[in-house]
C-alpha cells in the first residue's frame, strides 16, 4: 500500500479538476459545482482510504515519495507524512466539500460589481470553485512536503488562489484587503526564501529534511535562519504584532473561503513553526523560546479584548483566531509533549470550530446582507435550527467541557504550566475572555425582540445542513473522545522533542509526612 503514490495522487486530483472546471464552457455553472464536489469528495475519500494504512508508532514519515526534480539544486520532489501532517491533510480534504456544498447557491452572488439586478457572469461561478480545488491541492502539497524548497513552493503558489479568491468574490474592500494580505504573505516568504538558501548554502547542498536535521550551524546563523523562517511562520499564523492583515482580509473575503484561509491555511504557520523551526534549528528555538512565549500571551489576551469589542461578525472571528493560535505557539514553544499534543490536536480542533461559526455567519450574511452584530436580533424565534448550530460552533469556540477544543486547550495550559507558571496563568485569562465575546455575541445575535429584517428569515436549508452537520458532529465527537487523533499525534510530538533534545520537567513530588 505504501508503494501507491498516494500523497503525489491527492494533490494531482484537485489540481486537474481545477484545470478542468476552469475550461468549462461558459454557463455550465451547474456542472462546474457538480465536477467541483464530485472530485473534492473522491479526494476526501482516497485520504481516507490511505490514512487506513498509516502505521501508528511505525516509521516516522510514510507513504513517501522521492524524485529527483533540479539535480543541479538538490532539489528533490520529496512527499511523506507523519502523524501531525496526516491529520491536518484529513482535515483539510474534508473542510474542502463541505465549503463546496456551503456555496453552492452563494457563489452566483460572490462576482464583480455589477449593476442592480444583473446577473453576475457566469464565468465567475467556475473560476470560484476552480480555485477551491486549486487550493486544495497546494495544501495537500505544503502538509506533505519533506522537501525544504518544495515546501516554500507550496507556502507560496497557495498565495494565487487566496489572492484571488478574495480579490473577485470579497466585498467593497476586497483589492484593498487582498493586496494587503499579498504583501504580508510575499514579505514573510522572502525571508524564508532568503532562510532557505543559506540553508542550503551551509548544508550538504540538498533541501532534504532527512539530511537537514541534525545538521551543525554556527550558533549565530542558527538564529538568524531561524528567524528567516519563523517570522514566515508568524504571519501566516497570525500572531501579533505581524497579524493585522487577518481581520481586513476577513472582513472581505467570502465566507467558504474564510473557513479554508484561517481553517486550513492559516496552520501552515504553526505546522510549520513545530515542523521546521524547532526540528532544523533546535538551539535557536530554545534561545527563541522566551520571547516567541511572551508573543504567544500577548495574541492570546490581545485578540480576545479586541474581539468584544467588534460590531462585523467576521471580524469579530478573526480575532478569536488570533487568541487560539496564540495558544497554539504556547503548546508548541513550551516544548513539552503534553504541550505539543495540545497544539497540534489545537491545529485541527480550530479548523473545525473556526470553519463552522464562519460558514454559518456566511448563511446569516446572505439571509441577512449585512455581517454587522447590531443587523441581528432574536434570530432564535424565525430559524432555531441555524441558533442552535451557531450556539454549538459558539461554545466550541470558547473551549466548552465536551465539545473539541476544550482537550486541546487544556493540554496546551497544562504542558506550559509545567513549564513557564507565569505564560500559563495569563494565558489562562484567555478563557474567560472567550465567554465574553462568545456569549456576548451570541446574545446580541440570535436572543432579544426579533429585529425587522430577521423577521422573515427561513431555517437552515437541507443544503446547508448538509454542508454544517457533519462539522458540528466531528466536533462533538472529537470533544469526548479524542484518542484515536491523539494516538496518531503523539509519536511525531515525542521524535520533535528528542530532535530538540529537551524532556518533560520531572513532576515533583513532596515526601510522605514531609512539610509542604
Amino acid at each position: 500500500m505504501n508503494d501507491f503514490p498516494w500523497l503525489s495522487v491527492l494533490i494531482a486530483l484537485p489540481a486537474l479538476g481545477a484545470l478542468g472546471v476552469a475550461l468549462l464552457p461558459r454557463g455550465r455553472d451547474a456542472l462546474a459545482k457538480q465536477v467541483a464536489l464530485g472530485v473534492s469528495v473522491l479526494v476526501a475519500a482516497l485520504a481516507f482510504v490511505m490514512a487506513a494504512g498509516f502505521e501508528v508508532g511505525g516509521p516516522r514519515h510514510q507513504f513517501e515519495e522521492v524524485y529527483e526534480w533540479i539535480p543541479a539544486f538538490g532539489v528533490h520532489w520529496a512527499l511523506g507524512v507523519d502523524g501531525v501532517a496526516l491529520v491536518l491533510i484529513l482535515m483539510s480534504v474534508v473542510l474542502v466539500p463541505l465549503v463546496i456544498v456551503a456555496s453552492w447557491g452563494e457563489a452566483d452572488r460572490y462576482g464583480g460589481v455589477v449593476a442592480e439586478g444583473e446577473r453576475p457572469p457566469a464565468k465567475s461561478v467556475k473560476t470560484y470553485f476552480a480555485l477551491i480545488l486549486a487550493l486544495e491541492a497546494m495544501m495537500v502539497g505544503v502538509f506533505a512536503a519533506t522537501d525544504v524548497f518544495l515546501f516554500y513552493i507550496f507556502f507560496e503558489v497557495m498565495l494565487v488562489p487566496v489572492y484571488f479568491l478574495i480579490g473577485i468574490f470579497g466585498g467593497p474592500q476586497r483589492s484593498y484587503a487582498a493586496v494587503k494580505f499579498l504583501l504580508y504573505s510575499l514579505l514573510g516568504g522572502l525571508l524564508m526564501l532568503v532562510a532557505v538558501i543559506a540553508l542550503y548554502v551551509q548544508g550538504p547542498n540538498t533541501f532534504l529534511m532527512s539530511e537537514l536535521q541534525g545538521l551543525k550551524l554556527d550558533p549565530a546563523v542558527a538564529k538568524w535562519l531561524f528567524l528567516g523562517f519563523f517570522i514566515a511562520f508568524a504571519i501566516k499564523a497570525p500572531m501579533v504584532p505581524v497579524h493585522t492583515w487577518l481581520p481586513d482580509t476577513a472582513a472581505q473575503a467570502p465566507a467558504g473561503a474564510l473557513v479554508l484561509i484561517v481553517g486550513v491555511l492559516d496552520k501552515v504557520g504553526t505546522y510549520g513553526m513545530l515542523r521546521f523551526c524547532l526540528e532544523l534549528f533546535p538551539e535557536a528555538s530554545k534561545w527563541a523560546a522566551p520571547g516567541v512565549l511572551t508573543f504567544a500571551v500577548i495574541s492570546v489576551i490581545y485578540g480576545a479584548v479586541l474581539a468584544i469589542g467588534q460590531v462585523d461578525l467576521k471580524r469579530l472571528i478573526a480575532y478569536t483566531s488570533i487568541s487560539h493560535f496564540g495558544f497554539i505557539v504556547l503548546g508548541i514553544f513550551a516544548m513539552t509533549s503534553q504541550g505539543q499534543s495540545g497544539a497540534a490536536l489545537y491545529m485541527v480542533n480550530h479548523g473545525f470550530s473556526t470553519g463552522a461559526l464562519f460558514l454559518i455567519v456566511g448563511f446569516l450574511i446572505v439571509r441577512r446582507g449585512s455581517a454587522r452584530v447590531d443587523a441581528f436580533g432574536g434570530v432564535q424565534k424565525v430559524a432555531p435550527l441555524l441558533a442552535g448550530a451557531f450556539l454549538i460552533a459558539g461554545l466550541s469556540g470558547l473551549s466548552l467541557p465536551g465539545l473539541a477544543p476544550f482537550v486541546s486547550e487544556f493540554l496546551v495550559l497544562v504542558g506550559t504550566f509545567s513549564r513557564y507558571q507565569v505564560a500559563a496563568v495569563i494565558a489562562a485569562l484567555g478563557i474567560v475572555l472567550a465567554a465574553v465575546y462568545i456569549l456576548w455575541m451570541y446574545q446580541r445575535t440570535m436572543n432579544g425582540p426579533t429585529a425587522e429584517a430577521v423577521a422573515g428569515f427561513k431555517d437552515l436549508s437541507r443544503r446547508e445542513l448538509t454542508a454544517i452537520a457533519p462539522i458540528l458532529a466531528i466536533i462533538v465527537a472529537l470533544g469526548f473522545f479524542p484518542k484515536p487523533v491523539l494516538d496518531v499525534i503523539d509519536p511525531s510530538v515525542q521524535q520533535t522533542l528528542r530532535q530538540v533534545q529537551v524532556s518533560d520537567p520531572t513532576p515533583t513530588v513532596a515526601e510522605k509526612g514531609a512539610r509542604p
